[in-house]
């Protein structure tokens, strides 16, 4: 399945600190299994909980931020992939202006996820649930489709799926418990 941050509806936080663009979201029984998003965080203020999930944060653009209360203080950099609690109570102080950023938020107690950067050159492939996002460069996909900056694919199979043009790609991988 293809995803694309150039065509998902841009949706107001709460806060108004910032949008979210959701990617791709799995659900089973009517319960979030996971989902993957694109924020653009403009402001400071406080950081969106999700109480009973997990998540992933990765900065693609800007200059990061830092997440922190009083007993806490996570520093979110670019294309560094950041794990914590995603019912934390923190609040966001940008590092230097706006940023954007890859989010997975998932049930812990269903799938566990792993996300890392990809380099040009062949995308490790595992039978298993993964999600491809092109922060720079291209992903050549088996034959002749080629995704940009901003896109990706959820697939089951990353097999002949290259990371090309000196391209960035940030690849999550969604595993059973």
């Amino acid at each position: 399945m293809r995803i694309s941050a150039l065509t998902a509806q841009a949706v107001p936080w709460k806060n108004g600190g910032g949008v979210t663009r959701e990617l791709a979201v799995h659900e089973q029984d009517g319960h979030m299994v996971w989902r993957v998003s694109l924020a653009d965080i403009t402001r400071n203020g406080p950081f969106s909980a999700f109480p009973g999930l997990a998540r992933i944060h990765c900065v693609t653009e800007g200059a990061g931020h830092s997440l922190s209360n009083r007993h806490t203080r996570l520093e979110a950099r670019p294309l560094q992939p950041l794990c914590f609690d995603g019912g934390a109570d923190l609040a966001c102080s940008l590092r230097d202006g706006p940023c954007k950023a890859f989010n997975v938020i998932y049930d812990p107690e269903q799938v566990r996820a792993e996300a890392r950067i990809l380099a040009d050159g062949p995308v490790p492939d595992a039978d298993v649930r993964q999600v491809l996002f092109v922060v720079c460069g291209s992903l050549q996909m088996a034959g002749t489709d080629r995704l940009g900056p901003g896109e990706g694919i959820v697939t089951q199979s990353a097999a002949g799926v290259v990371v090309t043009g000196g391209g960035t790609v940030i690849q999550v991988r969604i595993l059973p418990v």
